[in-house]
C-alpha cells in the first residue's frame, strides 16, 4: 500500500502569500489614487438677508444714539507722599461715569466716584479730554458736580430731564456707563421697586432710591438711568452684590432728588439742608431707646434761637443717675419716626421755610408741635 507523499509546507503557503501581496498592492494603489484626487469642495454658503429690525430694537438703538454723547468717562487720581524721600506722587484712584448737565460744562456724577481724589479727568464720547474742577458735593445724596471746558467750549446735547414721581414697577429702564472701564455700555432692565432706602455712612439715609435689575457694575456709578423715552430718571449709584459684580439689584438716585440738589451745588457749592434746630446722635439714640423702651429720636440738644427753641422743645438732661430723656420725636407729619437717619432723610423732602408737624413723646404723653424748617449750617 502506498501512501500519498505530504506536500511541502512552503509550497502550501505560496498561494496565501501571493494573495496578501496582491491585496497590499491594491490597497496602495487605491490610496495613491485617492491621494492624487483633489479634496471635495465645501458647500458655498449664501448670506441670508436680515429682515427689518423690530420697533423695540429701533427705539433702543435711537435711545442709545441720542444719549451716548452726553455720557462721560471719569478717571480720578490721588496724591500720595513718600516718607523716605518726601516726594509726592499722583497715582490712579478709580473710574466712574457721569453726564453733561448743561452747556456751561457742569458734569453730574456720584460723590463716591470723586471722594478722596486730588484730580479728575473727564473724557467725552467724541474723544475730547478735560481736566475737571470740583464745583460742589453732597455726600448725603451721593451727588457731586464737576466742571470742564472753558472759553469756546462746545457741549454735547443734554439728556432730556424726566420725573421719578410717576415711575411704575415693571416699566423698562436703560443704564449707560463705563462698567469696569468698558466705556459707553448700554444695559436694559425694568424698575424692580421704588422708594428704597439705603444707610449712608456720610449722614442721613439715602431715600426714594429706584431699584432696577438693569446690569450695573463698578464703573457705572454716576451714569444716567433712562426711561423708554430717553429721559433722565435717575443717577446710578450702588449695587447689592456679595461678589462685587451685578447681581440684578442696582439702585439709582431719583431725578427728582437730583433736580433739588444739583442746582444748589452749582450755585452754592453745597446743599443747604432744612433742619429743626436740634442735635442728636445715632449711637446715643440707640442706647437711650434700649434703656427707655421708647422708639424714636431723642433730642440731645436744642440750638439757641432756633425753631426748636421757639417751639419749646426740651432736650435730654444729665442727672446723677445718668441721662433723663426730654422730648422724643416719634412722628413727622403723621408718619412714625424711629431712627435719626430716617428723620433727617424725611426732612430732606421739604424745603427751607416750610412747616412740618412733629409728634413728641415725654413721660408717656404725646403732643404735637408745628415747626418752620430752617437752613442748616
Amino acid at each position: 500500500m502506498q501512501f500519498a507523499k505530504p506536500t511541502p509546507a512552503h509550497i502550501m503557503r505560496s498561494p496565501v502569500i501571493i494573495l496578501i501581496v496582491i491585496n497590499l498592492v491594491l490597497v496602495l494603489a487605491v490610496g495613491w489614487l485617492l491621494f492624487l484626487q483633489s479634496p471635495p469642495k465645501g458647500e458655498l454658503r449664501i448670506v441670508t438677508p436680515r429682515g427689518d429690525l423690530g420697533a423695540d430694537e429701533r427705539a433702543t438703538i435711537d435711545l442709545f444714539g441720542n444719549a451716548r454723547a452726553s455720557v462721560v468717562f471719569i478717571s480720578t487720581r490721588q496724591r500720595v507722599s513718600d516718607l523716605w524721600n518726601r516726594n509726592i506722587y499722583s497715582i490712579p484712584r478709580g473710574s466712574g461715569s457721569g453726564l453733561v448737565w448743561d452747556q456751561v460744562g457742569n458734569i453730574v456724577t456720584n460723590y463716591h466716584v470723586i471722594e478722596g481724589a486730588s484730580a479728575a479727568q473727564v473724557q467725552l464720547a467724541d474723544g475730547r479730554q478735560f481736566n475737571a474742577s470740583l464745583v460742589g458735593a453732597s455726600p448725603e445724596h451721593d451727588l457731586a458736580v464737576l466742571r470742564i471746558g472753558g472759553i469756546g467750549f462746545s457741549a454735547p446735547a443734554q439728556i432730556p430731564i424726566g420725573t421719578s414721581s410717576g415711575l411704575q414697577v415693571g416699566q423698562n429702564v436703560f443704564a449707560i456707563g463705563n462698567p469696569f472701564g468698558l466705556d459707553w455700555t448700554l444695559t436694559k432692565g425694568i424698575v424692580s421697586a421704588l422708594d428704597r432706602s439705603l444707610p449712608n455712612e456720610n449722614g442721613p439715609d439715602i431715600r426714594h432710591l429706584i431699584q432696577t435689575d438693569a446690569a450695573i457694575n463698578p464703573g457705572n456709578s454716576g451714569g444716567p438711568l433712562l426711561d423708554s423715552n430717553g429721559r433722565l430718571i435717575g443717577i446710578n449709584t450702588a449695587i447689592y452684590s456679595p461678589s462685587g459684580a451685578s447681581a440684578g439689584i442696582g439702585f439709582a438716585v431719583p431725578v427728582d432728588t437730583v433736580m433739588r440738589v444739583v442746582p444748589q451745588l452749582i450755585t452754592n457749592g453745597r446743599y443747604i439742608r432744612p433742619t429743626l434746630g436740634i442735635e442728636s446722635d445715632e449711637d446715643i439714640n440707640d442706647l437711650l431707646k434700649r434703656a427707655s423702651g421708647t422708639d424714636g429720636v431723642f433730642i440731645l440738644r436744642v440750638d439757641p434761637r432756633s425753631a426748636a427753641e421757639r417751639a419749646a422743645l426740651i432736650p435730654a438732661q444729665r442727672t446723677r443717675r445718668g441721662i433723663a430723656p426730654g422730648d422724643v420725636i416719634v412722628g413727622l407729619n403723621g408718619e412714625p419716626v424711629s431712627r435719626l437717619g430716617d428723620l433727617l432723610a424725611r426732612l430732606d423732602d421739604f424745603e427751607v421755610g416750610q412747616k412740618v408737624k412733629l409728634t413728641l413723646s415725654r413721660d408717656g404723653k404725646e403732643r404735637e408741635v408745628s415747626i418752620e424748617l430752617e437752613p442748616g449750617s
